[in-house]
């Protein structure tokens, strides 16, 4: 009975989508335990947390946000390439809402001497927030029309918004950074609430995606969706609603990534907020075991600790005085060994394994 139960234990361990995730983030980690001195160090400042472990979840608060969208895009057997320019698009919004003067809207006298004031915002916070995440929702939902309704491939029809997005984040602004002063607002990314507040907004929608998912039936229509769109049509489940829908929350996902992002550096920078992040969360999502192009099952939970993963990678480089411009190298080399655990190769040396220790106990 003892080597009954010690099998079907090492098998569940080995086979779950978490074992390479976490597998890859302890060698990390296991990594700066030997070569950062230090780097485990976590201190109390006024009841708050600090530290580089802190700083990972802090900094890879925007990839995990967008991951969990990601996660059901790519679980539909699309892409979406476009998060990115969603984000400055948020940032456009939100800041423009808070200080339109900089585009010529004029204000009422007894309001311009309060316009560098951080309790000022020509907008409440709420509406701001309201505003950016509909904003970002449409453009979510225009992805989704493109590729559900008028069958353009994910890649192009993403990659429409991806291009065009940055320059939509400019004509918001007229092309000017602006600059906010508002701390409520700057609270969403910089505020601490023991540990830092975005922490806990990654946290929220990872349980309202998990709800989603898990607790309805809409979770089985992505997996089934993805893995035969054909098949899912013919069994009654309309596939162009599912893949809408996960369009739609991507965009929403990647539109609170984007408020975070912006109220983070305090500025609406259209050119540098979200570049470069739907590679990240790309492979964020890869990481996690989702097969990008095939879709099928999915786990937000690995595709979480994929983001925790490249963020782990670019913190601890950062750490031994690598060169940023050569963090990106290095980023892609962990990438690579990451996914060569998920070959079949891989999985058949660590059955092998498994069933020698199954043998042994």
């Amino acid at each position: 009975m003892k080597k009954t139960k010690s099998s079907f234990s090492w098998r569940k361990v080995t086979e779950s989508r978490l074992f390479f995730p976490i597998l890859a983030l302890a060698l990390i980690l296991l990594f700066d335990l030997i070569f950062v001195p230090g780097f485990f160090k976590i201190e109390s400042k006024e009841g708050n947390l600090y530290g580089s472990l802190i700083d990972i979840l802090r900094n890879g608060s925007c990839v995990m946000l967008l991951s969990i969208g990601m996660t059901l895009v790519i679980a539909t057997g699309g892409v979406d390439l476009s998060v990115g320019a969603i984000m400055a698009i948020a940032a456009s919004v939100a800041a423009i809402m808070m200080n339109p003067v900089i585009i010529g809207v004029k204000l009422p006298p007894d309001l311009m001497k309060f316009i560098n004031d951080p309790n000022f915002t020509y907008s409440p916070l709420w509406e701001v927030i309201l505003v950016t995440l509909f904003v970002c929702t449409v453009c979510g939902l225009w992805n989704g029309v493109l590729v559900a309704y008028a069958r353009i491939q994910p890649m192009v029809a993403t990659l429409i918004l991806m291009i065009a997005g940055r320059g939509i984040a400019q004509l918001i602004t007229n092309g000017v950074r602006i600059q906010i002063f508002y701390e409520p607002y700057a609270f969403i990314g910089k505020g601490w609430i023991i540990v830092p507040f975005s922490i806990y907004i990654v946290a929220f929608m990872f349980a309202v995606a998990w709800v989603l998912t898990r607790k309805t039936s809409i979770g089985l229509f992505i997996e089934s969706v993805g893995i035969n769109f054909r098949s899912s049509f013919y069994s009654g489940i309309d596939e162009k609603k599912i893949k809408l829908l996960a369009y739609v929350f991507c965009g929403f996902c990647a539109g609170v990534a984007g408020l975070v992002a912006s109220s983070n550096i305090k500025t609406s920078d259209a050119n540098q907020i979200g570049l470069n992040y739907e590679v990240d969360a790309i492979l964020a999502v890869v990481i996690g075991g989702t097969v990008i192009g095939l879709g099928g099952r999915f786990s937000l939970l690995a595709s979480v600790i994929g983001a925790l993963v490249i963020q782990a990678t670019t913190t601890s480089m950062y750490a031994i005085g690598v060169p940023a411009n050569a963090v990106i190298a290095i980023k892609a080399v962990v990438v690579i060994l990451v996914t060569m655990l998920y070959s079949e190769q891989v999985r058949g040396l660590v059955r092998k394994f498994t069933h020698q220790v199954e043998v042994k106990s």
